[in-house]
């Protein structure tokens, strides 16, 4: 089951952070990542107090978190990619599993239920900031309004990417993830974390640009649905991927990140390529099912050659794991290219 809508990551105008201090340093890369090594708590202290905005609401953190709930997977990997397991009094919520590479950072953090903890939950553990990543997550029966969290002193930060505003959301850009993960790490006073993150990511991303292993391939993204296709449309996660590698997106007419399709564009594309998003709701190994079972899809080129790539959802949603989901599909694209 879905968190929440889809749609949610559909975005258009530039949301505002309003940042106190300053960006710098480090995340391992990706394949040894062992996590950046935490700030002092008194150096952390002298950067509070500090104001985030996101979705037209600013927030003001006046000591460094030490009792953080996120909600959401996105948030949560935000968090965990920052180094701030130990600031952290729970998490909830996700779509699939987390890396390895954070893997133990993650145990060490309280879960607080599988999906969203009742109000009563969140509230037990007394946080002083909560983050997420959809704003469903401050529903009056989880978190409460942002201003409610305000009023009895716990901060809050929405990922603009979540905003219930389609104007205060940002254009999906990978420079608007980098914003974010600017944003919540000041909000933690590790705002040194952040820009290695940046530097990294932007030098992998060179790195899949110079390989381009998705040239001249069609590519379909299909993330659900069987009577009807739900897709990687052009306006999110999966077109960013898709550019990243240098790969068209069949799909790429459609608005927003997420669209609904039809079996009937699918077949007339014929793609080279299918990517297939694997989550609990729907698996890979579901889509695939269908498409081989399908008389008229079975015969698309794709299927015949099982030319699939598969990337956890949560690496196709702008976050901080969509970079490492561009690396995953260009060195999927290389091992089918080396299969003919």
């Amino acid at each position: 089951m879905r968190h929440a809508p889809i749609g949610t990551t559909v975005v258009s105008a530039a949301a505002v952070l309003v940042l106190s201090g300053c960006a710098g340093a480090p995340e391992a890369d990706r394949a040894t990542d062992t996590g950046p090594e935490p700030s002092s708590s008194g150096n952390a202290a002298s950067l509070f107090p500090v104001e985030v905005t996101s979705c037209g609401f600013t927030t003001t953190i006046e000591a460094p978190p030490e009792r953080a709930v996120t909600l959401n997977q996105g948030a949560t990997e935000v968090a965990l990619a920052l180094g701030v397991e130990d600031q952290m009094a729970g998490t909830a919520y996700l779509d699939d599993a987390i890396p390895a590479k954070w893997a133990d950072a993650y145990d060490a953090v309280e879960v607080l239920s599988k999906e969203y903890p009742t109000r009563e939950d969140l509230l037990a553990v007394q946080p002083d900031l909560v983050y997420a990543s959809y704003g469903s997550a401050f529903d009056g029966k989880v978190a409460g309004t942002r201003a409610e969290l305000e009023e009895s002193g716990t901060s809050s930060y929405l990922s603009p990417f979540g905003c219930e505003e389609a104007a205060d959301r940002p254009d999906p850009t990978f420079e608007a993830v980098w914003d974010e993960i600017d944003a919540v790490a000041t909000a933690f006073g590790v705002p040194e974390r952040s820009e290695q993150l940046r530097t990294d990511q932007q030098a992998l991303l060179d790195e899949l640009a110079t390989s381009g292993a998705g040239a001249d391939l069609d590519v379909l993204w299909f993330d659900s649905g069987d009577k009807t296709p739900y897709v990687g449309a052009g306006g999110g996660g999966p077109q960013l991927v898709l550019d990243a590698v240098g790969a068209t997106n069949v799909f790429a007419d459609l608005d927003g990140g997420w669209a609904e399709a039809s079996w009937e564009r699918v077949v007339a594309a014929d793609p080279d390529v299918i990517v297939l998003a694997d989550a609990g709701w729907s698996s890979a190994e579901d889509k695939i099912e269908h498409l081989e079972g399908d008389p008229v899809l079975s015969q698309l080129d794709a299927v015949r050659d099982g030319a699939y790539v598969v990337v956890p959802f949560s690496e196709s949603t702008p976050g901080v794991r969509l970079a490492d989901g561009a690396a995953s599909v260009s060195d999927q694209l290389q091992q089918l290219a080396s299969r003919q």
